[in-house]
């Protein structure tokens, strides 16, 4: 019975994370609900909704949504769902994660790394939202890793990221060097070079647009405001440790 509630965990974060990344809402939805699997939260019936195609649109095999599922619930812990609590990784929780397993130190950053998971913006990152959050920042392609990277560095969300943002994130992300010279004025000089490097139509900020030449011409460039994504040593100590046996990997 747990393997089958589980599956149908699976299949609901499936669906959830196949809905952020195809606009065709409506035709898989009622495909879920022909399916006989309904999406509340955690216990549901054995479904064979679409996992086929499902999973082709997924970045981790069901295997692993499967294991980060059951990471998620031993980090949350034994909670019972009632009707208007969430259940969820609080801010807090979720920057320790980041700073023990991916080594991140960045307050800004990762205040940032956690809106980008909290998708509704309730304050928690609920199941669904940990595992499609988790396959963009482990496995996403690079398409889906710049608009999470960009997403992080627009700091107001306005859609741009302006020179003052650039300075509030370098100011926070650079090591802070003793010098005669003046760091402010350090960190402005590096804003300019980085102006001229990827403003592409110089109006002195950073559109999508602007964002996404820049990376495809220089790919260090992905984060160039700060460390936003897992380093390869992190990510691949976390899926070994994870996808072999998220009942072993305790407490991050």
């Amino acid at each position: 019975m747990q393997e089958q509630s589980m599956d149908c965990v699976a299949v609901s974060v499936c669906i959830t994370y196949t809905l952020r990344r195809n606009e065709e809402m409506g035709s898989l939805l009622w495909r879920a609900s022909s399916g006989g699997c309904r999406l509340p939260r955690r216990k549901m019936e054995r479904s064979s909704v679409h996992r086929r195609q499902v999973q082709q649109m997924f970045t981790v095999n069901k295997f692993e949504v499967k294991c980060l599922i059951s990471l998620f619930y031993n980090l949350v812990g034994d909670v019972t769902e009632r009707q208007g609590v969430v259940v969820g990784l609080d801010r807090n929780a979720f920057r320790n994660i980041l700073h023990v397993t991916f080594g991140m130190t960045d307050d800004m950053i990762m205040d940032r790394v956690f809106r980008g998971f909290d998708k509704d913006n309730d304050g928690c990152v609920s199941v669904s939202e940990w595992v499609y959050g988790l396959s963009v920042f482990l496995r996403g392609t690079l398409e889906e890793k710049m608009k999470y990277c960009f997403e992080v560095f627009d700091l107001n969300g306005d859609g741009f990221i302006s020179k003052e943002e650039m300075v509030h994130m370098l100011k926070n992300s650079l090591l802070k060097q003793p010098s005669e010279e003046d760091p402010d004025e350090g960190i402005k000089d590096l804003v300019e070079i980085t102006l001229k490097k990827m403003d592409h139509d110089h109006d002195g900020k950073l559109s999508f647009p602007d964002y996404e030449a820049a990376v495809r011409e220089e790919a260090l460039l992905l984060e160039a405001f700060g460390p936003c994504l897992p380093d390869p040593k992190s990510q691949k100590e976390f899926e070994a440790q994870v996808f072999k046996d998220p009942n072993e990997f305790g407490e991050v």
